[in-house]
């Protein structure tokens, strides 16, 4: 493959996922990372791409669109889904982040039973409102001018005046300390009050996220029990989790099919 190919597919992934990692592109095309970086120093010096430590993040760090995101490893957030729905029993009451994690929880939480849930996601109010008896509380906010998420200081206190048995938070992705990041302040905050909220949250991420550093750290991530996962994560970050005492749940493979 000629630099230029290597380099427009560099710039798809970018586009679609926001981060690539430098590791991941070498082992796929089985290349070395010498030859991975060469060709991110020439994006990066032509003012294409940002560079990072170990990889390279978009020039604009806007977080893909719903359906863009809802594309890329679907079948790992169907898995990551199912094992998260499995903590849930009926009767308990939750908070789900917006997402396409957290759009594949919902449905994966289909068929339980008097559910009280608050998000701040419309797509998700359409899943699971109105069903089994389920109480759905909308956390209301500006409306998003991309997808159906609601956002804002109106959205984030209102969450602060409940308590719930679970949170199910979404990622932007994590920096190389291992905390969890997000694309904006007011998505940030949002999933800050998630974590104060909830007595026991988990935080939903396939693993694409794993070497993506969003610009904003999300307060509140040391008080995560749990880290869902499709993939079991790189041992630096799986070793920061650890040491904040955050279990590690991989879901199996094929799961949520």
């Amino acid at each position: 493959m000629l630099a230029k190919q290597r380099q427009r597919l560099i710039l798809d992934r970018l586009e679609h996922d926001g981060a690539v990692a430098v590791s991941a592109l070498a082992r796929e095309w089985r290349i070395s990372r010498e030859t991975v970086r060469r060709d991110i120093n020439q994006l990066a010096q032509a003012g294409r791409v940002v560079k990072t430590h170990g990889g390279a993040l978009s020039v604009q760090m806007r977080e893909p669109d719903a359906d863009a995101r809802g594309a890329v490893n679907a079948a790992g957030k169907r898995a990551i889904a199912a094992a998260a729905a499995a903590l849930v029993p009926d009767g308990a009451s939750l908070i789900l982040d917006s997402g396409t994690t957290t759009r594949a929880l919902a449905h994966a939480l289909a068929e339980r039973r008097e559910l009280t849930i608050y998000t701040n996601d419309l797509e998700i109010v359409r899943l699971l409102g109105r069903r089994n008896g389920n109480r759905l509380l909308v956390l209301g906010g500006e409306l998003q001018p991309h997808e159906d998420t609601l956002s804002g200081i109106d959205a984030a206190d209102m969450l602060a005046r409940y308590i719930a048995d679970f949170g199910f938070v979404g990622a932007g992705g994590f920096a190389p300390d291992g905390s969890l990041t997000d694309y904006s302040r007011d998505a940030a905050i949002m999933r800050a009050n998630i974590f104060k909220a909830a007595r026991a949250t988990a935080v939903v991420a396939d693993h694409t996220k794993f070497a993506r550093a969003t610009p904003v750290k999300v307060p509140g991530f040391e008080r995560a029990r749990w880290i869902v996962v499709d993939q079991a994560p790189p041992p630096a970050l799986a070793g920061q989790w650890s040491e904040l005492g955050i279990e590690i749940l991989q879901a199996r493979p094929g799961r949520g099919k």
